[in-house]
């Protein structure tokens, strides 16, 4: 149970201070009342959950969150019972802790949308906004619906794109594993064999240098490893800089091949977002900042900034998002013509399903191109093994 410490005013006057076990503030203050004391300030020491304790809970365990939270609420059940059956019957025990959280500060007398802000980790500044703006315009149940369908497709966008390029990735550290483990317990085998070509100076040039990468990656391996691991520790620090990141986003989306599926991805999240929050009152300012950081790409959020500063100088979306030469010249073009006509909350969530499904078109173009690509660099290289393995040997055998 959480601890509040107090400083509160006897009968008499006197100041005294303590801490008191209590699971809410109001708890804590009819404790105080009880012993006939008058607060003056109290403070939570220990809450029983915070962002910090529960780092994450899994979108699909929030999606289902939502969508049973808006159907308990459509069916007229009050909110503090609707986030009790919650607490019952999720099997997350993470989550059960949040809620168990949110439901004393909505006790309190905080709405649903405050004492989910208090958990932005968990929830999510977009989420969070929307039900804010369902709360205030008396839609709640509709925008916890809409939060769930966001949730899910996000989640859905997510592991397909991971899904597909799961098989990408573990071919190239396969192929790259048994690269090393020829160079490293192979090819030394070779070296004693053509040692009296190598001191006569016969030995072809492409095996010396593979006779003698090899003996420096046997020599020098654990040194090299080191220096990997100190090199990819110091990698990691830089990339949670905000430099690091900012290099990081601009070089992934100028990748060949995939660079324009991560930045299709970007405008595409940035693009329902927007849509989203905007189809559910939120101020348009507001919505763009939420909608830079659920870009994922630095770069782009950084573009999506700058036109928030323009909207509110009160000037175009369109003029600074294209100024930016990140979004797609059609992207801008419909949200230009959006504006005049006053639709932009629908057309950024049409553009967010077109951009998507061509995004799926690109990404499976781009990953049959890579598997062939990296099947063919790895069977190159396998090849240069052979036969700068075998040129010795045709050699010696010709000069016998």
């Amino acid at each position: 149970m959480p601890e509040f410490s107090y400083v509160a005013r006897t009968a008499e006057g006197e100041k005294v201070s303590g801490a008191v076990s209590a699971a809410t503030e109001r708890e804590a203050l009819a404790t105080l009342s009880g012993r006939s004391l008058f607060p003056v300030e109290v403070r939570a020491d220990s809450p029983i959950a915070s962002a910090t304790t529960v780092r994450r809970v899994p979108a699909q365990v929030r999606a289902t969150m939502y969508g049973q939270l808006a159907d308990l609420l459509g069916s007229g059940v009050p909110l503090l019972r609707s986030i009790s059956v919650l607490m019952r019957q999720t099997a997350h025990s993470g989550l059960k802790e949040v809620l168990q959280e949110v439901h004393h500060h909505v006790e309190d007398g905080a709405t649903l949308a405050e004492a989910m802000g208090r958990f932005p980790r968990i929830f999510g500044e977009m989420s969070i906004s929307m039900i804010r703006a369902g709360g205030e315009g008396g839609f709640l149940e509709e925008a916890l619906t809409r939060v769930a369908e966001f949730t899910e497709t996000q989640e859905d966008l997510r592991k397909r794109t991971a899904g597909a390029l799961a098989y990408p990735v573990v071919l190239g550290v396969i192929g790259t594993l048994v690269v090393i483990v020829l160079m490293i317990f192979f090819v030394p085998k070779f070296d004693t064999l053509f040692e009296n070509l190598r001191q006569r100076g016969e030995l072809p040039v492409v095996t010396d240098f593979l006779l003698t990468t090899s003996d420096l990656m046997w020599a020098y391996g654990p040194y090299l490893i080191g220096a990997m691991i100190v090199a990819g520790f110091f990698l990691v620090r830089w990339l949670a800089t905000e430099t690091g990141q900012l290099v990081r986003d601009r070089i992934r989306i100028k990748l060949p091949i995939v660079g324009k599926v991560f930045l299709s991805l970007a405008v595409a999240r940035f693009c329902r977002v927007l849509g989203t929050l905007l189809h559910n009152g939120v101020p348009i300012v507001r919505s763009l900042e939420i909608s830079a950081d659920a870009t994922g790409n630095r770069v782009l959020g950084l573009a999506v900034l700058d036109a928030s500063e323009n909207i509110s100088a009160g000037e175009s979306l369109a003029g600074p998002l294209a100024a930016s030469g990140h979004f797609p010249p059609m992207v801008v073009e419909m949200i230009a013509v959006a504006e005049e006509s006053n639709t932009l909350e629908n057309v950024l969530r049409n553009i967010a399903d077109s951009l998507e499904r061509r995004t799926w078109r690109q990404l499976d173009i781009a990953v049959r191109l890579i598997e062939p690509l990296m099947l063919l660099l790895l069977a190159s290289v396998v090849l240069v093994l052979v036969i700068a393995l075998l040129l010795p040997v045709l050699k010696m055998s010709t000069t016998i």
